[in-house]
């Protein structure tokens, strides 16, 4: 058996194992506080950036693009909520370090090597599923969420010669606000207009006790219906934070497949039979992990099955002899033909047929030397059980 990893000398004794864990707790924590901190005023850069597929769906569904805060302390709290989720999602290798350098000491040198895979697996599956739900999933999840409750504009008209319209209405003193993409060079007090992206009527008003200055203030504009759209922005991120905390740990599937195999639970051939039973599973994960919508549930059942796939795919490239060996990649490079040589009961080319051995000293009935095949039996081991041949 191959020797421990002592932290000194000789072995630890119970009070040194509670010394040691103090020691990487308090060395756990150092980071994420004080990075806590400093996000704290990059919180309202992490708002802007999480907001933005909502903004864009209610764009696209005809609604103000603005989130609600109900509350006075809404905005702080959601600030610092995102400060400390920020705070230890990136202090997370940090923490895993110091985690690991705890149970490090105890650890076989081949059973280290399996904490070597299965980290930056991790952290690989953790970052691309992050990546799919903000660019991907979410946009497409909140455009279908969004559209249930918006009225369609059924009152809708046209408007001919609408330019003209405008310069007669004008003329005659009847208020027209005009429609401009961009705001103008030069606004006037009390003036106003409409953006038609963000759906809004603009004005030009003097800033509160400074008469010398001015500011745009904008009033959201909607259809009418009997549903008003609104968003609270604490719900909304956490409906985020809830989505992505669910997608991290559904796509550890392929990690979890590979500690299933080197613990002997389930073998590839075991997975790849109950195919259908991962379908149904995968299924039912993406209807309880997302909200009640079909284009939501498809979203998230897709990639969890394709991540069975690279599970077993993975068990295949790295058994865990291969990787307690330390050969992962090279015996993945070189192993893969012949293992799938195997799933398909074809030999391996790699093996030999040994050839028959022969007694030489046996002679036929002639006095010549016959070769014939040796009885390890009955010609080699005589009443005393010494190795000698047979005559």
């Amino acid at each position: 058996m191959p020797p421990r990893n002592d932290i000194s000398a000789g072995l630890m004794s119970f009070g040194d194992h509670l010394e040691e864990l103090r020691k990487r707790l308090f060395l756990a924590i150092v980071v994420p506080l004080p990075l806590s901190v400093v996000l704290f005023f990059f919180a309202p850069v992490i708002r802007g950036m999480l907001v933005l597929p909502a903004l864009a769906a209610m764009e696209a569904n005809g609604l103000p693009a603005r989130l609600q805060a109900l509350g006075p302390a809404e905005v702080l709290t959601t600030d610092l909520k995102l400060s400390f989720i920020g705070a230890a999602v990136l202090s997370a290798p940090w923490i895993l370090w110091q985690a690991w350098k705890f149970v490090e000491p105890g650890l076989y040198t081949q059973e280290k090597r399996f904490v070597h895979f299965l980290i930056p697996g991790s952290a690989i599956l953790t970052a691309s599923g992050l990546a799919l739900l903000y660019w991907v999933m979410l946009p497409l999840m909140l455009q279908v969420l969004i559209s249930f409750g918006v009225p369609g504009p059924a009152d809708a008209f046209g408007i001919p010669d609408s330019g003209e319209l405008i310069t007669e209405r004008a003329d005659a003193g009847v208020p027209v606000f005009p429609v401009l993409a961009e705001p103008p060079a030069d606004p006037a007090p009390g003036q106003a207009w409409i953006e038609p992206v963000t759906r809004s009527l603009v004005v030009v008003v003097p800033v509160a006790g400074d008469g010398e200055r001015y500011e745009l203030l904008s009033m959201p504009l909607s259809r009418a219906g009997t549903i008003a759209q609104e968003f609270r922005l604490g719900e909304y991120i956490g409906f985020v934070l809830t989505l992505a905390l669910a997608v991290t740990v559904a796509f550890q599937m392929p990690l979890v497949i590979l500690l299933l195999g080197w613990a002997g639970i389930a073998d590839r051939s075991f997975l790849k039979k109950n195919r259908r039973y991962a379908v149904l599973v995968c299924a039912v994960l993406g209807a309880i992990l997302t909200p009640a919508d079909v284009i939501s549930m498809v979203l998230l059942f897709v990639p969890l099955y394709l991540l069975y796939e690279l599970g077993i795919l993975l068990l295949s490239l790295a058994p865990a002899d291969r990787v307690a060996g330390g050969n992962v990649i090279s015996g993945a490079l070189g192993g893969l033909s012949a293992r799938e040589d195997d799933d398909y009961g074809t030999s391996d080319p790699t093996q030999t047929t040994e050839p028959e051995q022969t007694d030489p000293n046996v002679t036929d009935s002639d006095g010549d030397t016959e070769s014939g095949p040796v009885d390890g039996d009955a010609d080699t081991d005589d009443e005393d059980g010494a190795g000698r041949p047979g005559s």
